[in-house]
Parts: structure tokens; sequence; C-alpha cells
């Protein structure tokens, strides 16, 4: 019951347990089409380019951006959780001019901040997380994309913590790339990045790929040293997180660019497939239930929810540890003792909140119940005073209210 990584679906270990293809393989090259497509329908967008990075969710966030920023371009980073530190790192390592807005941990930026900051810094590009899985936070981003659009920036959107589990509009929000996570809310291992991105994040990516090409001409570009070493300085650093490249890999053009991770592949596939077979609007509001009956029974605990209720992460709770409480002791007896696995967190807050995750198939009725029960009896045993029974009866009134009935 982390923010990550979650149980896997039965469906998408079975389908790793599946024969390996070769990765130009005709039938193999059918799933891959038939991956990029169903990953169109979960980033709710009409983009030609969506496919997976092979690596973890940081492989994708850092395809995005080393192949969109040029050195010396501006880049705005709102920052309120760890992972917003994380985005200022590797743009600054890009060697992009960082822009840094910071906002308390606990709290996001509203839509018309940001579209200001936006309109304000005028930078190149705009990198932001969605999710926020150190603070339990949500960034709202709708109208951040009519900002970006009227100063001809690019807005790049980090949902590894919300893909699945949350509706990211990618078109209705005119987000130009977003990185999704395979570990989260569409119960698949680590290992894979599904991202989409598009015509205006291609436009910068062609350019930067013809003057590539311009660069390995006889002679070089006309100008001068100096000349060719500004245009240098605009090639994509990176080979294999070269989303020119990567592109063509996934196109009909197979560009032999690395060999695919085929059995991450099949996983990817069907676990994609389960989430549109369930109904993303429908696996929305389960995700949505189950976080809002596990709120209500640790608040029937006595327990505080950490950071401003309206930004909340409808699939992390964050959980101030009480005066008194070991953090480390109570999340030890509770995975060796009942077999329930919560999250600590990073910087600031290392040590002062729990996080417990709702998310993809760990999502359901019963994990919920037996992680309040878990968490009940394992803090009465530590000392901390609490109405006991009142945390599993708080989540069965919501589930109850819902129309849950006993449902998972």
């Amino acid at each position: 019951m982390t923010p990550g990584p979650v149980e896997v679906d039965p469906r998408v270990l079975r389908a790793l347990s599946y024969p390996i293809l070769g990765q130009f393989d005709p039938e193999f090259t059918v799933l891959m089409n038939e991956t990029s497509e169903l990953l169109r329908h979960l980033f709710r967008t009409e983009n030609r380019r969506a496919y997976p990075v092979d690596g973890t969710s940081r492989s994708g966030i850092e395809a995005a951006l080393v192949s969109l920023i040029e050195p010396g371009d501006r880049v705005l980073v709102p920052i309120f959780g760890r992972f917003g530190h994380l985005l200022y790192e590797i743009t600054e390592r890009c060697g992009a001019t960082v822009i840094a807005i910071e906002r308390e941990w606990g709290g996001v930026f509203s839509p018309e901040e940001l579209a200001e900051a936006v309109r304000r810094e005028r930078p190149d590009l705009v990198a932001v997380v969605h999710g926020e899985t150190s603070t339990g936070r949500m960034q709202p981003l709708d109208g951040v994309g009519d900002a970006c659009r009227e100063v001809g920036a690019l807005l790049v959107v980090d949902a590894v913590a919300t893909i699945g589990g949350v509706p990211v509009e990618t078109d209705a929000w005119q987000l130009d790339a977003v990185v999704g996570g395979t570990q989260k809310c569409l119960s698949i291992p680590s290992g894979m990045a599904p991202l989409t991105y598009n015509d205006r994040a291609e436009r910068k990516l062609l350019a930067r790929k013809r003057i590539e090409r311009g660069l390995r001409t006889a002679g070089g570009p006309e100008g001068g040293p100096e000349a060719w070493e500004r245009q240098a300085a605009a090639v994509i650093r990176s080979n294999y997180l070269d989303l020119s490249q990567l592109q063509d890999y996934w196109s009909p053009a197979r560009l032999n660019h690395h060999t695919e991770m085929t059995s991450m592949l099949y996983a990817l596939r069907e676990g994609v497939r389960i989430a549109l077979s369930e109904g993303l609007e429908a696996r929305f509001a389960r995700h949505e239930l189950h976080g809002s009956a596990l709120a209500a029974g640790l608040a029937a605990m006595g327990l505080e929810l950490y950071g401003d209720p309206a930004s909340k992460l409808p699939v992390v709770a964050c959980v101030t540890i009480p005066d008194g409480i070991d953090g480390e002791r109570v999340r030890a007896m509770l995975l060796h003792g009942f077999g329930v696995e919560i999250a600590g967190s990073f910087g600031p807050l290392k040590g002062k909140i729990w996080r417990i995750g709702t998310m993809g198939f760990s999502c359901r009725r019963t994990n919920v119940l037996h992680t309040l029960g878990a968490l009940e009896a394992t803090l009465l045993r530590c000392g901390y005073r609490l109405p006991p029974g009142e945390a599993v009866q708080a989540a069965l009134d919501v589930y109850e209210r819902s129309g849950a009935g006993a449902g998972v």
C-alpha cells in the first residue's frame, strides 16, 4: 500500500511469461502498433506519437527533457515537493537556464499563478509534476497550456503517479509532452515509461535532428567555429534517450535503435488493456472511492491528514505521524505483523508523515479495510490512544453511502 511500486495485476504477471518474439517479428510489430493505439486512449490524445521508453519512469522524464531542452533555453519549473526538485536537476543538467518557483510542501499552485509566471518569465519550456507523491498533492493544470501557447513555450508534464488513476487530459489541457509510469496506477512492474507528445514538440525534435545531420556534412555550417559551436550545442546529447530516434523505432521505418524489452511490452500492453476495459471514468471513480474510504478511516482514528485538502492527490493519503510515535517502528510492525507495506517520505517530511497509496490493483476494498485494521492495532500496541473499531466502521460508511455494498 505504498505510492509505488504497487501490486501487479495477475493478468499482467501472466503476460510477462509469454514466449519471446524478435523485435522485428511481424507479430511483435503488430503488438507495438496496438500498444501505441492503446496509449493514445490512455493519455486521451490524438497525438501521432505515443509509445514507451525502455527504463523506469525517470527514463521517460529524462528522454522528454533532454530531447526538448537546448542549452541556454529558459525553463520554468514549479516546485512543491521532491519530484519538482528532480525536474529542476534534470533541466539544469540539460544546460538550461532554470527559473524555479516554489510553494511550501503540502500545497500546490493555482492554475492562475502558473499562467502568470509563464507570461512573466516567457520560458521556452515549462516542466511540472502533476501528482507529487512525496507530499500527496495534485497540481491543477487546466488553463496552463493556454498561457504556454501565448508565449510559445512547450508544456512537459510528469504524470507518473496519475496516469490510469486520475484524469490526465493531454489534448484538452494542451499538454505538449506527458510522461506516465507503469508501477503505480497501472499496476505493471517498473521498467517502462509510456509517453506522448504532439506536433509542437516534434517540430523541436526534428529541428535539432536537422542540425545534427548538417554537422555531419562536409565542411560543416557556414560562419566558422562560432557557428559550429553554437549548432553543436543544439544537438541532442543522449543517444538512448533521443526521442527523434525513438519515434523512428516506433514508426513504420523501424529504425534499429535498440533491442526492445519484449516481455515488458507484453506487460504494458496488457496493463493498459485492463485499464481501458474497466473504463477510464469507472477507474477514476474506483480510485476516488477507495481513497476516500481510507481517508475517512484515518480521520476516525484521530490521525491528521497532511497538506491542503483542496489539493489532495486522490491515490495517496499522507498521514502526520503522531507525537511520541516511532514512525519506522509502526511501518515495521505493519509489514512483518500484517503483511502491509506503507511508505515514509523525503526531505523535510522525512520521519514526519506516512504515505499510503491506493493505486491500481492495490486499490480495492479488502486492502483498505485490512490496512485500517492493521494500522489501528499497531498504533494501539505502540501506546497511541484511539477509539477502537471506528476506523473500519468509518470506511464501511463511505462504501455504504456510495452504494458499493460488499463489492471491491
